[in-house]
């Protein structure tokens, strides 16, 4: 079964955070990644009272739910620790925390307070709008290979396909059991709960087809024009484009748009589908692990995916775009554009080294920079037991 007492980098940096200068702490992230795990790891290790909440039910809790903890927490003395999960569900989560952290501070209280979420719109909305300068984000994202190996014991092979939910891995062994866990427990959990609740969706049933759409392309550039022709009811262009940027307000999937001269993106291209972790490819699939291991075109298809999850996990707080870059003939898997670099990124696994891609966008953008992942650059291994921020 999963392992539980795995204590993944994450705890230690919430507990340094929370016992630095008053800040509300807000962790956030995916479900089923062990945002609620790590919580409750930190509330092992803190010296003091600890109140824990979750406003994870059917109904969503009234502000008052948010009230009642937070004296709970007060009377509980000083040093107490608050944590308050699936805060967003909470409506008008963000102005009554604002109001009561206000409070304390204009009395004198020190009370610590860790926010769980897994909206990363609804959370963003509620910071930008009432907690400036109140708060210290940190994100609790996908399972890393390093993190998978050290916790299960997986090769990357086996990561590359089960994609890292720790809640999934008491299934691995019956894959069948691994699929509906994962169709189930989790896409459509996070579909029905984080995103059809928490947005204006006209189309339930269309946002569903369009995310197992993308689920069969990962990594791959798909027209508006074309899921349009395969999407029963599809609407139009906007629709589709709207619906992309909830579900990746889920960390369930990105459409990744074409780099362009003098912008990092171009607005209104057609997306290259990057699933934020490839167990929602596989577990939507009918391969088995074998199979897909033994079928070089589709699992190049699964590791570059899983090369362009690595870059959205690790640069999505940062100063970074990623795209991809295609013109006529010529196309480069990624485009990473840093504050000071633009770097064109090939990936290569079961398939021929050729990098022609890399030497056209070289051509066009002769500053940039460019590296082969897999085949003879840099070893998979490598890449994905590293943060990109080492070597970008």
């Amino acid at each position: 079964m999963a392992n539980t007492q795995f204590e993944r980098a994450i705890v230690g940096e919430l507990l340094t955070q929370l016992q630095g200068p008053p800040m509300i702490q807000i962790l956030l992230g995916p479900r089923q990644v062990g945002k609620t795990t790590a919580a409750r790891q930190v509330e092992e290790k803190w010296r003091g009272p600890v109140i824990y909440a979750t406003a994870d039910a059917p109904l969503p809790p009234e502000p008052v739910w948010i009230e009642t903890h937070w004296n709970r927490a007060r009377r509980a003395g000083a040093g107490c620790l608050l944590i308050l999960d699936e805060v967003q569900k909470v409506m008008g989560w963000s102005e009554t925390v604002k109001s009561l952290w206000d409070e304390d501070r204009h009395k004198g209280q020190r009370l610590s307070v860790l926010l769980l979420g897994s909206s990363a719109l609804l959370l963003s909305q509620g910071t930008t709008e009432s907690l400036t300068g109140r708060f210290f984000l940190t994100r609790c994202l996908h399972w890393s290979y390093p993190e998978c190996r050290e916790a299960f014991g997986w090769d990357l092979d086996r990561w590359t396909f089960f994609g890292g939910y720790p809640g999934a891995v008491p299934f691995v062994k019956t894959e069948d059991q691994w699929r509906r866990y994962v169709a189930d427990s989790l896409i459509e959990t996070v579909i029905s709960r984080d995103v059809v609740a928490a947005h204006r969706v006209s189309k339930p049933t269309l946002l569903r087809h369009l995310f197992v759409l993308a689920s069969r392309f990962p990594s791959q550039i798909l027209s508006y024009n074309k899921m349009l022709g395969q999407l029963q009811d599809a609407g139009n262009t906007t629709t589709l484009s709207n619906y992309v940027r909830m579900l990746e307000s889920a960390y369930l999937l990105s459409g990744l748009e074409r780099f362009s001269s003098g912008e990092a993106r171009s607005r209104g291209s057609s997306p290259k589908f990057v699933l934020w972790n490839n167990a929602l490819v596989t577990a939507l699939g009918v391969r088995s692990f074998r199979s897909s291991r033994d079928d070089p075109a589709y699992w190049g298809r699964l590791v570059e995916n899983a090369v362009g999850a690595h870059f959205l996990n690790e640069l999505r707080s940062l100063p970074y775009e990623v795209s991809y870059w295609r013109h006529r003939k010529h196309e480069v898997d990624f485009v990473v554009r840093t504050p000071e670099d633009v770097w064109g990124i090939e990936v290569k696994s079961g398939r021929p080294d050729a990098v022609q891609g890399l030497t056209a966008f070289r051509d066009k953008y002769p500053g940039a920079r460019t590296i082969v992942i897999g085949g003879s650059g840099m070893p998979l291994e490598e890449f994905f037991a590293s943060s990109p921020t080492d070597w970008l």
